[in-house]
């Protein structure tokens, strides 16, 4: 193994091989659930079920390949949930554009993304993100990551009156619960793996007691025929959806902003003067997920927040997302296995890792409103809104007011004056 040691880095990184390994498969475990939601979206949309399963592991396994073998990052990248949202019920549904026409779109602002990155201009915007709102992003993404948890397992329910309200206590409520409490108890005895025991142990106990349809083991691989290379960019032109596109890049552009950072934080990546090393490269294999995602046949891919379930078990370098990769390969002969995971045993694992991303906060200036505020609020609207991109965009708004409302001038960067107007034209034309 010193051959993976030396081109990942792994002890110079502070992890170890089975580390790696550990943390790969808690992402991939917390991450499984797009392989049967993203089908089921896009299957609104028209599209063929099988096609898109296939298009969606496929489109998973290579960009996340890219990222860690060549970013050396340990993020996972799948088709991006609320982004294949977007694409159904908006474009095609409520656009009523075929969805072929809706894939090049996506692939148009793939390629958008790809021109900015590979001109450092999507680095240097990254860069260009103050530490506080750097830190606000990593907390905000941990209060994103719980309420995806908590909805998910079914603790969290809408509430006509109060929007969001406590849900009844139901055994996949219970089953979630243990597994939280597995995690924590786990972690504290520094117990190897202890979000993918967790993970497990409530699928085995979820399966035993009913609670959770076990499909078996192995299934035959769906064509990708009915939506390879099925992608119309001459209709995006035809139809007038360039305000769609770039819609498209916004969102994926801030919700991957939101992550990288985060990642980030969390993984020792961001040095004293506040960069992050290795971003661009990064940003280059997130930008490339979304064209090859399109040619395949999906919804914009992107870096997954998920990815902190596997920073969390110590995952440090590119290993890390490999391991993710091959893991969402063999879904393509496991694919009854991969979808039996009930979503009450990755709620807990998104939940535990939410609360270590709250620590993201102890680090802001708190004797400095400027500072403390616009990044708590960013952290308060990602949940709330539903959206990475709408509490990063507040955020820089209400910083950039403040910042200029105080004069302090020299906090007020280019980088930041941009990115809140560009903020600005997104709540405008968005």
């Amino acid at each position: 193994m010193t051959w993976l040691d030396k081109y990942f880095g792994i002890t110079e990184r502070g992890s170890s091989v089975r580390a790696e390994l550990l943390a790969g498969l808690a992402t991939f475990l917390t991450m499984a659930y797009i392989i049967a939601v993203n089908p089921l979206i896009l299957k609104d949309a028209g599209m063929d079920f099988g096609a898109v399963f296939v298009a969606t592991i496929l489109a998973a396994a290579i960009a996340t390949f890219i990222m860690g073998a060549w970013a050396k990052w340990p993020v996972a990248l799948a088709p991006g949930m609320g982004l294949n949202a977007y694409f159904t019920y908006a474009i095609v549904i409520g656009m009523k554009q075929p969805w072929q026409v809706a894939l090049g779109a996506v692939f148009l602002s793939g390629v958008l993304a790809m021109v900015l990155s590979l001109t450092g201009l999507r680095e240097w915007i990254i860069n260009a993100i103050p530490k506080a709102l750097k830190l606000g992003i990593g907390a905000g993404i941990g209060l994103f990551l719980a309420i995806i948890g908590l909805r998910g397992a079914g603790v969290v329910v809408d509430h006509p009156a109060t929007l969001v309200g406590l849900g009844p206590i139901t055994p996949a409520v219970l089953l979630a619960t243990f597994g939280f409490i597995a995690m924590i108890v786990l972690d504290k005895l520094r117990v190897p793996g202890a979000i993918v025991i967790g993970i497990l142990g409530v699928s085995i106990l979820g399966w035993l007691l009913k609670a959770a349809p076990f499909a078996g083991v192995v299934g035959p691989v769906p064509s990708i025929a009915p939506t390879f290379l099925q992608l119309d960019i001459g209709g995006v032109f035809s139809a007038g959806l360039i305000s769609v596109v770039m819609a498209l890049l916004f969102v994926d552009f801030f919700d991957t902003a939101g992550t990288l950072t985060s990642v980030a934080n969390i993984s020792n990546k961001v040095g004293p003067d506040g960069k992050v090393e290795g971003i661009g490269k990064a940003v280059i294999a997130d930008s490339s997920a979304t064209t090859i995602g399109a040619l395949l046949g999906t919804s914009n891919t992107t870096s997954y927040i998920e990815s902190g379930a596997g920073i969390k078990e110590g995952g440090r370098t590119g290993l890390t997302a490999v391991t993710v990769a091959v893991l969402f390969l063999l879904c393509l002969g496991f694919a009854p296995l991969a979808e039996s995971i009930p979503a009450f045993a990755t709620a807990p694992a998104l939940v535990f890792v939410a609360c270590h991303f709250m620590r993201n906060l102890l680090d802001l200036d708190w004797e400095d409103p400027t500072e403390y505020a616009p990044a708590v609020l960013g952290a308060i609207m990602m949940p709330l809104t539903y959206s990475i991109a709408h509490g990063i965009a507040i955020a820089f708004i209400v910083y950039a007011l403040a910042k200029l409302a105080t004069r302090q001038f020299e906090q007020t960067t280019i980088g930041v004056l941009i990115i809140a107007g560009l903020s600005v034209l997104h709540f405008v034309f968005g």
